[in-house]
């Protein structure tokens, strides 16, 4: 783990420290060992700080008085509530993509579409959701809503640690494809009103397939 070099130190700290909650090496709920952190990173206590402190704004960090700063616990509730503001964000630029978007735009995202088709064939997982990625965040690109996307970006990173690929079932995946081969023709025919209840719909349905480990289960308080 390298040194950190650069002089605004605490935006790379949290940085890293994201990226640790993000791929586990930060568990839910597990207290952040800071000392150790500023050891590895070569950084002193006062970046780190501040960087919890952005990464609190965020909802990844929690930082209880006199306690440590702990990796916020996210409960079924708070996963549930999130993608339902998200579905309400991305089904909003789906109807704004209908209005202000090219035509070679249009015909970029539906070539992006046959690329994940292929994948989709070959099932070729990690791929697939590469460019259903890119499909997404071109659809979120497209509205034209700088304030839209950072609403949808910071909910995003709330919610980064739930996984989908390890209950992706054959069902489901056929049916997020079909979902896509009708965002595809929704937006070719720009029917904003159409693409924008098929992006509600489609992102609320991925809770159902999402990896809950690190998740408090409280679905009977949901």
């Amino acid at each position: 783990m390298g040194k950190i070099q650069q002089r605004n130190l605490y935006r790379e700290v949290a940085d890293r420290v994201r990226d640790m909650i993000e791929q586990g090496e930060l568990a839910s709920g597990e207290r952040i060992p800071e000392r150790e952190l500023c050891e590895a990173f070569g950084v002193s206590r006062t970046p780190l700080r501040e960087a919890l402190m952005v990464l609190a704004s965020e909802g990844l960090v929690e930082l209880p008085p006199n306690r440590g700063a702990r990796v916020k616990q996210l409960t079924y509730k708070m996963v549930k509530d999130t993608y339902d503001l998200m579905a309400a964000l991305e089904g909003l630029a789906g109807e704004l993509a209908c209005q202000y978007i090219e035509d070679e735009e249009i015909e970029r995202i539906a070539a992006l579409h046959e690329q994940m088709l292929v994948h989709y064939r070959n099932r070729e997982l990690a791929e697939y959701f590469q460019i259903n990625q890119r499909i997404h965040e071109s659809l979120l690109n497209a509205s034209g809503n700088e304030v839209l996307l950072e609403m949808y970006n910071n909910l995003s990173q709330r919610v980064k640690r739930v996984r989908y690929s390890k209950q992706m079932t054959q069902a489901f995946w056929r049916q997020a494809v079909e979902d896509h081969e009708t965002m595809i023709t929704a937006l070719e025919q720009r029917d904003g009103k159409r693409l924008g209840q098929i992006l509600r719909d489609h992102l609320c349905n991925k809770l159902e397939v999402a990896s809950m480990d690190e998740v408090i289960v409280d679905r009977q308080r949901a």
